[in-house]
């Protein structure tokens, strides 16, 4: 019996229509500068010949944060992606003002992430939110966002969803870190939009701001992968290393500085800590210890400071509040020797 055809769907983005077999690279246009220069978002769309779902995966929202465009460069110049099944809409610089200056922010001094839906009449931030949700988003079934840590912060790979959402967490650990965390959604934020689209969406974070670092950019590399084999938009290779299993923490907290001074670190990334351990003291500039650090939790560290000054008050460590931490690291050391599985 012959199979009946299944017919994919047009797609048009920023006015150019992408057909099914088509790769197009775009450049979006957005808010015209100060010097009337125009600023654009680039945009990669590969669409398969058969058809499938369709996936965002953006990065630099946050414009200090670059590990997310090598991991998008790799990734849509990957051979395997010949083989794709429905959509891959990848935006590796959403906020091109941010990059230009290395800020996070965009030049009105607003954060981008927490603009969202926007609108076409708001400030320069709500205007660029609306056009990627008009033109990127509202035309998806999923999306993955890519993040660092903050400038002199890094985190250890994880992913943030909404985890009590079934299709999110089956994609949430299909992409394979040790770390999940149950995040609520933040007002204004891309993935509460996404949510209220009905867009099951993925934030994944590791490394630290301006900087790249190579397993953070690998483990997303592989993990994107993993979610488009996940979603069948591609076929999952053999292989005979064991799959990372990622254990949920339910909640998660910073440390903070009881004092200010210059930091010694006891602790790094990935390390297990238990309640009321020393994990970094504070000294003085004549070398006095003023004061010690402990942990607030059993757990692991998913996100630590690396400037060695401390004011009062001030986030140290961020730990993930686990009962068996030593399940964690395994799953970490897991990760570590599986980042080869995908010749990419």
């Amino acid at each position: 019996m012959a199979t009946k055809a299944v017919k994919i769907e047009a797609l048009e983005i920023g006015g150019i229509n992408i057909l099914a077999g088509e790769t197009k690279q775009l450049e979006l246009q957005a808010v015209r500068l100060c010097n009337d220069s125009q600023m654009t978002i680039p945009i990669y769309v590969k669409r398969g010949k058969k058809p499938g779902p369709t996936i965002f995966v953006s990065a630099a929202i946050h414009g200090d944060e670059l590990n997310g465009i090598e991991i998008i460069s790799r990734v849509i110049n990957s051979p395997r992606l010949r083989y794709l099944r429905g959509t891959l809409i990848a935006v590796p610089i959403v906020n091109g003002y941010g990059i230009l200056n290395q800020s996070r922010y965009l030049p009105d001094r607003r954060d981008l992430n927490r603009c969202f839906p926007g609108s076409t009449k708001g400030s320069q931030a709500s205007r660029l939110a609306h056009l990627f949700v008009k033109e990127i988003v509202s035309k998806c079934d999923f999306g993955i966002d890519l993040h660092t840590g903050a400038i002199h912060r890094s985190n250890l790979p994880q992913i943030r969803a909404n985890l009590d959402d079934k299709t999110t967490f089956d994609m949430a650990h299909s992409f394979g870190v040790p770390v999940m965390i149950n995040s609520n959604l933040r007002d204004g934020s891309l993935r509460q939009c996404a949510d209220e689209l009905g867009v099951p969406m993925l934030l994944f974070e590791a490394g630290e701001a301006l900087r790249f670092d190579e397993m953070s950019i690998r483990s997303g590399t592989t993990g994107v992968f993993n979610v488009l084999c996940h979603l069948d938009m591609l076929t999952q290779k053999k292989s005979k290393k064991s799959k990372v299993e990622p254990l949920v923490a339910r909640k998660s907290g910073w440390v903070r500085a009881p004092d200010s001074g210059l930091v010694i670190h006891k602790k790094n990334l990935g390390d297990i800590v238990v309640k009321d351990e020393v994990i970094a003291i504070i000294k003085t500039p004549l070398g006095k210890i003023s004061a010690t650090v402990l942990s607030n939790a059993n757990g692991i560290i998913i996100g630590k400071q690396n400037i060695p000054l401390v004011h009062e008050g001030e986030a140290v460590y961020h730990i993930a509040y686990f009962k068996n931490p030593d399940d964690v690291v395994e799953n970490l050391e897991l990760m570590q020797e599986n980042l080869d599985l995908y010749d990419t």
